[in-house]
């Protein structure tokens, strides 16, 4: 099952950004994940259309199954 950790930001215009990361650690604590992302609004590497990154709207794991049918 593959696991990512997906964490959603609004820019100062409102636009939605969303940040991926694949197969986080198992043992993230929401307060962990809170402080990274004020980190990397804080750090304003993160820019769209020269708007940066304002708030942080919340994150999630999302787990999905992959079942390959044909091919390798």
């Amino acid at each position: 099952m593959a696991k990512t950790l997906q964490l959603n930001f609004s820019t100062a215009t409102g636009k939605n950004v969303m940040l991926t990361v694949d197969e986080p650690r198992e043992d993230l604590t929401a307060p962990e994940i809170e402080a990274v992302m004020q980190d990397i609004i804080t750090s304003g590497v993160f820019e769209v259309d020269g708007s940066p990154l304002e708030t942080a709207k919340n994150a999630r794991i999302v787990e999905r199954n992959v079942t390959e049918i044909v091919g390798s």
